[in-house]
């Protein structure tokens, strides 16, 4: 009887205060264990809703004034996973007074996986998939096409007519670090450009502007000469510094095209204002100009004054087009198939979006 009585005194007005007010607090999902998502609902009329929260062996802290038009927030203040918290709602009336309290736990726990991204692991498995089928099959020696990129295939027809007009061949890579994308395509190209050099005894020069890309690029030259079989030919003050200084280095390259009159300039790498300048000077002495640059701004001036000019990745692709080194090759056949994938997925959605049907975009969302 006693027990009975306790419970309608004590028990039962907390389960009404529970029905007027609830709070229910859970791990937020997908994430590195740095939130809590808590949801509350109110069946009463109340003027504030105050939101408290304190650790395992702390006392209640006010953590936030909540809005009454809301259901729910996301706690990520000072959040450690692996910890519990404690969460307790105090609804107020307009004079101040505690009309209904809740109180919840929750333990923050880090999740090894994000659902959210499912599709972006599928999409990342077709293309690894893709990659590697493309690499074995060339390993196998099977014969992967890739379009023809003209101003590679006028490396042989440059190199051979600084050879006849027994004038040297001037190769800049770029006006950035060797830390750059571009600048290391850039060396790669050098060092099959140097090879073909070596092969036709072509005198080559090579300025650069940066103490790094100078080292690299002696190695690079170095090592071209030793697989043509002519290490004897190797000039090791072909390859030269300059300035670090963006005009004076064009102003230097500028001056050995006008003196020494190069049949050939290649400029494969990353530039800035420099561009038509140097592509200006080559076209006004008479050679044969072959440029390269992943810089949007800067293509439209090596377009007008260069004879062939390698738009955007075509750059980063002349290492696998030269070398037809299985792994480059096969790399770059399964990167194109995911563009191609990618473009086919764009133009549908765009269509299923148009016509008001958005399967495809919920399915690629990443949240």
């Amino acid at each position: 009887m006693k027990k009975i009585l306790l419970f309608f005194l004590f028990v039962f007005p907390m389960i009404i205060f529970a029905q007027d007010l609830e709070l229910k607090a859970r791990d937020n999902p997908n994430d590195d264990g740095s939130a809590i998502k808590l949801n509350y609902k109110i069946n009463l009329d109340v003027a504030r809703l105050i939101l408290e929260r304190r650790g395992e062996h702390t006392e209640y802290n006010e953590l936030a004034v909540l809005e009454l038009e809301s259901s729910g927030l996301i706690d990520g203040e000072e959040i450690e996973a692996g910890r519990s918290y404690y969460y307790r709602l105090t609804a107020y009336d307009l004079e101040g007074n505690i009309l209904a309290q809740a109180e919840t736990k929750a333990t923050a726990q880090a999740q090894w996986f994000n659902t959210n991204k499912i599709s972006l692991l599928v999409m990342s498995i077709i293309l690894i998939a893709a990659i590697i089928y493309y690499i074995l099959s060339a390993r196998r020696g099977k014969e992967l096409y890739i379009r023809k990129i003209a101003g590679l295939e006028s490396m042989d027809e440059s190199v051979g007519r600084a050879t006849e007009m027994g004038r040297p061949i001037l190769y800049i890579p770029g006006t950035l670090d060797i830390d750059d994308m571009q600048t290391i395509a850039g060396l790669t190209i050098l060092g099959k450009l140097a090879q073909k050099a070596a092969e036709y005894d072509a005198e080559l020069i090579v300025p650069v502007n940066k103490s790094m890309v100078l080292s690299t690029a002696k190695e690079v030259v170095k090592e071209a000469y030793l697989k043509a079989g002519r290490p004897d030919a190797y000039k090791a003050d072909s390859v030269f510094y300059l300035t670090d200084d963006q005009f004076g280095y064009v102003a230097g390259v500028d001056g050995i095209i006008i003196r020494e009159k190069p049949a050939a300039n290649f400029f494969l790498g990353a530039f800035y204002a420099e561009s038509l300048i140097l592509a200006e000077t080559g076209f006004s002495s008479g050679a044969i100009q072959t440029s390269g640059t992943a810089m949007p701004s800067q293509l439209p001036f090596f377009v007008v004054a260069c004879d062939y000019t390698l738009i955007g990745e075509e750059l980063f692709a002349a290492s696998a087009y030269l070398s037809k080194d299985p792994q480059q090759l096969g790399s770059l056949k399964g990167q194109d198939l995911g563009k191609a994938i990618f473009v086919v997925l764009l133009i549908a959605g765009v269509i299923m979006e148009m016509t008001g049907i958005h399967f495809l975009k919920d399915l690629l969302t990443i949240h």
